[in-house]
């Protein structure tokens, strides 16, 4: 953390809440879908072969009140304030580092349930964000 880190910039992310055998996705925004930035931590290695790698992870905190209710975990949403200093090599202060991966203000962030698309990887486009009726609202109105 005190030299590899980096922005994954993302204007949703999903969660999937599972109740009984009924798993329905939810996509998580930041107020009407603006961008925003993950905290990020990079890394460069080599592979068996001998080929250089370059690959991220997204760090996760605690959940704020909007992903509690599916997820007991959310990546970490920086601030756009704090964006300069967790991209300056020069700061190396873990303690500070480490007081910006915090739950996201709830108040600023919205989900809503998406289509079960959204689970196969060949889907890729807009329509996997958009929002549905929950699995387990549609399965009560055909009973």
């Amino acid at each position: 953390m005190k030299s590899r880190r980096c922005l994954i910039p993302a204007d949703g992310f999903y969660e999937w809440s599972r109740t009984g055998t009924i798993k329905q996705p939810f996509c998580f925004e930041v107020r009407d879908g603006e961008l925003f930035a993950f905290a990020g931590l990079w890394e460069r290695w080599r592979n068996s072969a001998g080929d250089w790698i370059g690959s991220c992870s997204i760090l996760t905190t605690t959940p704020n009140s909007v992903t509690s209710q599916v997820h007991d975990r959310m990546p970490v949403i920086l601030d756009k304030s704090d964006y300069e200093l967790w991209l300056d090599p020069g700061f190396t202060d873990v303690a500070a580092l480490a007081h910006m991966l915090k739950p996201y203000d709830a108040r600023n962030m919205r989900s809503y349930p998406v289509s079960g698309r959204i689970n196969q990887v060949s889907n890729d486009d807009p329509a996997c964000a958009l929002p549905t009726e929950s699995v387990e609202t549609q399965e009560r109105l055909f009973r």
